[in-house]
This record gives C-alpha cells, structure tokens and sequence, in this order.
C-alpha cells in the first residue's frame, strides 16, 4: 500500500530539495526538515500505554511508547531521514543497513548489517530517500524479515512507479510511505525528474 503524504510544507521542502542550486548543508537541511514532517502519519498508529507523571503541581494523567521504534537508514543516503525521525520519536533505536547500487546491473550489494535482534517485535522503519527500482528495498525488506522484524514500514522522500511496484510485488505487507511519487525511471535507473543522487548532494560528492 502506498500512502503519498500530501502538506504544503513537504511540497515547498521538496521543491527546495530538487533544485541543482541547492548546496550540501541545505539539502541536508531540507532533507532533515522533510523527515520530520512525514514522521508524524508514518508513526500515527504506534501504540503507547498511560502513565502518571508528576507536574510541579500535581500527578497529570500521560502516555509512554508500548515498544520505542527501530529506524534503519540505508548508508549512506538514508542516514539524512535519521536526525528528523529521532527528533520526534524519544527513545528511537538505529540499526544501520549498508547497501550499495552496482551501476552495471543496477542489484543491490549488501556490505553491512547491526540487527536489534532483542527488539524483533518492535516497529521498523526502513529509511532510504530514494525509492528508485526498489532492488535495494526488496533486498533489505527481505533481510529484516530473515532477521525476525515483523511490523516495518518503507519510509521515502521521493519514488517511482516502478520501485513501488516492485516492493508491492514482492512485500506486499509492507505500507510504503513517500512525500512525492514522481513519473518513471530513465535507462540508468534515476529517478525522473527526481532530484539527482541523494547520498553525493548530502555528503558533497558530486
């Protein structure tokens, strides 16, 4: 299921985003500023459990989170989601993925893994801004699963068709959350119109 998270404040931030002329630290920024916003539907069906906490007047009536979630960037683009979600999630864990695009086949390359394995039943997010072909998503859906995750959500900035498709296909318990469904994908596997290559525009590697 895919699930397009529609605010005025996203689409300005996507603009902002996509532009050529956007530098390093305002991308990153922007991406930060992004990942805060769709936090909050991606996140609105956590389950919590009421607490008394104490005022500097009286006992007041609260919430606690039931099972804090597992946020997993994809390196190394996915780490620029990180810092927005764990501004609004108090106790969130991060278990990095490390996966790279092979630029001749365009598969997935998985070359590092940190599984939470206590925390299986907790909620994972899976955080990478580029849903392209969605090869590298399959992959690590598959490999959360392997390791025992049973609640994750696919968290985007932008995708495309074909990506969605290919995780629905293959993931289809899976719901994937993105701020901007964009038209297809060129004969290199980019994303069009896209906004280029999210993990070179964050750390300056152009």
């Amino acid at each position: 299921m895919l699930i397009v998270v529609d605010h005025p404040l996203v689409k300005v931030h996507i603009a902002n985003l996509r532009h050529k002329d956007t530098s390093m630290d305002q991308f990153r920024h922007t991406l930060t500023a992004i990942s805060r916003l769709i936090a909050y539907p991606v996140l609105e069906e956590l389950d919590v459990y009421p607490v008394e906490v104490p005022t500097p007047l009286a006992m007041a009536p609260g919430f606690a989170l039931s099972k804090e979630p597992i946020l997993v960037p994809v390196l190394r683009a996915g780490l620029g989601m990180v810092e927005g979600f764990r501004d609004v999630i108090p106790g969130a864990v991060v278990s990095h993925l490390g996966m790279y695009r092979d630029h001749a086949t365009l598969k997935p390359v998985r070359y590092y893994t940190n599984f939470p394995v206590q925390k299986g039943d907790h909620p994972f997010l899976l955080l990478d801004p580029m849903l392209a072909t969605g090869g590298s998503a399959v992959d690590a859906l598959t490999y959360l699963k392997e390791e025992g995750a049973r609640n994750i959500r696919l968290v985007s900035v932008i995708a495309a068709p074909e990506g969605v498709q290919h995780v629905e296909r293959l993931h289809q318990d899976v719901p994937i959350y993105t701020a901007q469904l964009d038209e297809r994908l060129n004969e290199h596997g980019y994303i069009i119109p896209g906004l280029g290559d999210a993990g070179d525009r964050q750390f300056g590697t152009l």
